[in-house]
C-alpha cells in the first residue's frame, strides 16, 4: 500500500472521502490496496502526509488489530535518513490509522522506465542511501520482506525506501492474509524460495538485485514464468554485464546463494560509503568530501525531480462533492450468466447476453437468487419502488442490505478477510477502471453475504467490471464457506453498489451454491482420449502444485519450452483472439504437478470472448500435448508426465478448460 504509487501525484478525494482523520485534513488521495485507502492530508502547520486508513470490516477483526498494532509498534521503531518516518497512528480509533511523511518524486522503477539506469554518483549514493535504510530497520528488529524498485522513492533530496506495509519483527507474524507468499518474483531470496522463511539476509538479496537493476535497467535474474525465475534465483548466475567494477563486488556478494556467504546491511552500507566517498572526491575535488553519508548523497544526487503538483486545498468539500454527484453516470444494463457476463460486457463484444443502453427501459433491480441475471436500475427506480418490489419477490433490497449487520464469529470474519483480501485484487486486475471496496455485511436470516462497492467507469466498463466482481464472489465464497466453514448457513450473496446522493442500489445476486459455473474446477468435462484418463479430472491441488517452482532441469526446460510456443502463438492469433494485446510470460505460464503426471498451462488474461477462450485453449491444448509426446519418445520411461490441462487463473479462482492424456502426437489436438 504504497503512497507514491502514481509518482506524487495526488488524485481528488472521491464522495465518502473522509475531511478529516486525526488532526490531519484530507485533501486528496494517494492510492489504494488490499489493506485500506491512502489519503493525501495536511497538518496544522502545513506538512503534508500520507494517512493510511484500513478497510472498515478488517477494523472489525480483533485479530487483525492486534497484528495491525503490532505493526505499527514495529514501524516506530526505525527510524532514519532514507526511510519514511511514521509520524502518529491511532490504532484503537473504530478504523484503525496510521499517518507517515509524504515524499515525492516517481520509482526507481518509473525512472528507469522513463530515464534509464542510473549512473556514476547518483548509482552510488543509491547503493549507500538504501543499504543504510536496511541497516537501521533491521538494527530495530524488523525485517522488510519487500524490497524492490516500486518501493524506493527518487525524491529530490536522495532515496527513500518506503512501504513497511508487510514489514514484521524478525521472530513475529505480519499482517498479510494467511497463506499467501509475500514478495514479488525476482526480489525474492533463494532460501524464500526453498523452506519459506525470510530474514535480514533476505532483503540484503533483494537490495543486491535491485543496484543490479538500478546499473543496467534489467533484471538480474530475467524474466519470464515465476518457476523459470525461481530457478534461476536459486540456481543460475545473475546478469551483471554493465554494472560498475567496484560496485559489482559487492551486488555479487549481496546476491550469494547461502544467506551466511552475504554481507550485512551494515557492513554493506559501510562499503557502500567508502564507494560513494571516492565518487563524492571525482566531484567536489580532494579535501572538502562532505563529512557525512547524508551529505555525500546529497553532493552527488543527480536525478530528475518527478512531477510534484501543489495540494490545493478545496474551498467547500461539501460543494465539491455536490458536484461529483451529478458527474456520475447511471447504468440500466442486462447482461448473461456469470459464466457468459464477461464475455458479452467485452467492450465491442456480443456474447449471448443482452446489453441494454442507458435509454432502455428500467428493469428490476435484481434476478431472484440462481439466475445469474444481475440488472441495474435506470434513474426513473425510486428506493421505494425498489424496496416494494423485492418485498414482493424476496430478492434482496437497499432495506435488506441495511439490516444486515458485520462480522462476527472465527468463520464469518474469515469470509469477510477474504472477500476484502480478493476484491482488493480485482480491483488491480480492472485498471483502469476504478473500483473501491466497501465492507462486508451478512444477512443471517436470509442466508446472504453482502459486498458493497464503488465504481467509477463509463457504461461498458462499469458492467463489464461488475461481471468480474460477480465472479470473484462467487469463487471466494465457494472456496471459503463451502471448503472452510461448511456450517455458515450463507449460500447467495449480494453485490450492493453505493453511489453520492442515492440510496444503496442492489446491482446483483447469485445463489453461490448453485452456480456451479463459477466452481472452482468448471472444466469442460471432456477428455481427449478415452481409457483411464477418463477417471482423472484436474483439480485445484493440481494446480497449486504447478504453480510451485520447479528445480527438476527437465521439467523448467520443457516448461520453458511451451511457454515460449503458446506465447509465440498467442501473439500470432490476436486478430482471431480479438485483442491488440501483445502477452507474455506473466500472462501464460507452465508447471507441473508430479503427483498426478499433470503438465499445467494457465493464462491469467480474463478479456477473451468463451469462443476465443476455447479456440486458445485448443491451441495451447496441442502445444502441450505434443511436446510431452515427444519428451516421452526422446526421454522413455524417465520422462513421466502423460496428461495436460490448460486453465485460466483469475483474480480470486480458476477454471479448468481443457485437458486430456497423451499417447502418439497424432492424437493431439490440432
Amino acid at each position: 500500500m504504497s503512497e507514491n504509487g502514481s509518482g506524487g501525484r495526488v488524485q481528488p478525494a472521491r464522495p465518502g472521502d473522509p475531511s478529516r482523520i486525526g488532526h490531519y485534513r484530507i485533501v486528496g488521495r494517494l492510492g489504494a490496496g488490499g489493506m485500506g485507502t491512502v489519503h493525501a492530508g495536511v497538518a496544522p502547520d502545513g506538512t503534508r502526509v500520507a494517512v493510511k486508513v484500513i478497510h472498515p470490516e478488517q477494523a472489525q477483526d480483533p485479530e487483525f488489530r492486534a497484528r495491525f498494532k503490532r505493526e505499527v509498534e514495529l514501524s516506530s521503531r526505525v527510524t532514519g535518513p532514507y526511510l519514511v518516518p511514521l509520524l502518529t497512528a491511532d490504532t484503537n480509533a473504530d478504523t484503525p490509522w496510521l499517518a507517515t511523511a509524504y515524499v515525492p518524486g516517481p520509482t526507481l522503477h518509473q525512472h528507469l522506465l522513463a530515464h534509464g539506469p542510473l549512473s556514476g554518483g547518483s548509482l552510488y549514493a543509491l547503493a549507500a542511501a538504501t543499504a543504510q535504510a536496511l541497516e537501521a530497520v533491521h538494527a530495530a528488529g524488523v525485517v522488510h520482506r519487500d524490497v524492490k524498485p516500486q518501493n524506493v522513492i527518487l525524491t529530490p533530496g536522495g532515496p527513500r525506501v518506503l512501504d513497511f506495509g508487510i514489514a514484521h519483527a524478525a521472530d513475529g507474524t505480519s499482517v498479510t492474509r494467511t497463506g499467501v507468499m509475500t514478495g514479488t518474483p525476482g526480489w525474492i531470496s533463494p532460501e524464500h524460495y526453498r523452506t519459506g522463511t525470510t530474514g535480514p539476509e533476505s532483503d540484503v538479496f533483494a537490495w543486491g538485485a535491485l543496484l543490479a537493476y538500478a546499473s543496467t535497467g534489467r533484471l538480474p535474474f530475467g524474466a519470464g514464468a515465476p518457476d523459470v525465475v525461481a530457478f534461476r534465483v536459486m540456481s543460475g548466475e545473475p546478469d551483471l554485464d554493465g554494472v560498475p567494477a567496484p560496485l559489482r563486488q559487492v551486488v555479487e556478494k549481496a546476491l550469494s546463494k547461502e544467506p551466511g556467504d552475504r554481507p550485512s546491511a551494515a557492513e554493506a552500507a559501510r562499503g557502500c560509503a567508502e564507494l560513494l566517498a571516492s565518487q563524492v572526491t571525482q566531484v567536489v575535488g580532494d579535501g572538502i568530501v562532505p563529512p557525512t553519508a547524508v551529505n555525500m548523497v546529497t553532493a552527488v544526487w543527480d536525478v530528475p525531480a518527478g512531477d510534484d503538483p501543489a495540494w490545493q486545498l478545496p474551498p467547500s468539500l461539501n460543494r465539491s462533492r455536490k458536484q461529483l454527484v451529478g458527474a456520475v453516470a447511471l447504468v440500466a444494463a442486462v447482461v448473461g450468466g456469470l459464466a457468459g457476463g464477461a464475455a458479452a460486457l467485452m467492450p465491442g463484444g456480443t456474447g449471448n447476453g443482452n446489453h441494454a443502453s442507458p435509454s432502455a427501459a428500467s428493469v428490476s433491480p435484481v434476478a431472484s437468487a440462481g439466475s445469474g441475471q444481475p440488472s441495474v436500475s435506470t434513474a426513473d427506480d425510486s428506493p421505494t419502488k425498489q424496496e416494494q418490489q423485492a418485498t414482493a419477490d424476496g430478492s434482496a433490497s437497499a432495506e435488506s442490505w441495511r439490516q444486515a449487520r458485520t462480522a462476527r464469529g472465527q468463520g464469518e470474519h474469515d469470509v469477510a478477510r477474504a472477500v476484502l483480501h480478493d476484491q482488493g485484487v480485482t480491483a488491480r486486475d480492472l485498471s483502469p477502471i476504478e473500483m473501491t471496496p466497501r465492507a462486508v455485511r451478512f444477512h443471517e436470516s436470509r442466508r446472504e453475504v453482502y459486498f458493497s462497492y464503488r465504481l467509477a467507469s463509463d457504461e461498458e466498463g462499469m458492467a463489464y467490471a461488475e461481471t468480474e466482481i460477480a465472479r470473484s464472489m462467487c469463487l471466494t465464497l465457494r472456496d471459503v464457506v463451502l471448503r472452510l466453514h461448511p456450517d455458515l448457513p450463507y449460500r447467495t450473496y449480494v453485490m450492493v453498489k453505493e453511489e453520492p446522493g442515492r440510496d444503496s442500489q442492489v446491482t446483483w445476486q447469485e445463489d453461490f451454491v448453485a452456480d456451479t459455473e463459477c466452481s472452482s474446477a468448471a472444466g469442460d468435462g471432456t477428455e481427449e482420449v478415452s481409457g483411464a484418463a477418463l477417471n482423472w479430472e484436474p483439480d485445484g491441488d493440481g494446480l497449486a502444485a504447478a504453480v510451485i517452482p520447479s528445480t527438476d532441469r527437465a521439467e523448467i526446460r520443457i516448461a520453458d519450452r511451451v511457454a515460449k510456443k503458446i506465447i509465440e502463438r498467442t501473439n500470432g492469433m490476436r486478430p482471431t483472439l480479438g485483442t491488440q494485446w501483445v502477452l507474455g510470460h506473466d500472462d501464460i505460464s507452465v508447471g507441473f504437478d508430479p503427483a498426478n503426471s499433470a503438465m499445467y498451462v494457465w493464462s491469467n488474461y480474463l478479456m477473451w470472448k468463451q469462443r476465443q477462450k476455447e479456440t486458445w485453449a485448443a491451441m495451447a491444448a496441442g502445444e502441450a500435448c505434443r511436446a510431452l509426446v515427444r519428451e516421452r519418445e526422446s526421454a522413455g520411461t524417465a520422462w513421466s508426465y502423460s496428461r495436460y490441462v490448460v486453465a485460466e487463473v483469475g483474480a480470486s479462482g480458476y477454471a479448468m478448460i481443457r485437458w486430456g492424456s497423451t499417447t502418439t502426437e497424432a492424437d493431439c489436438p490440432a
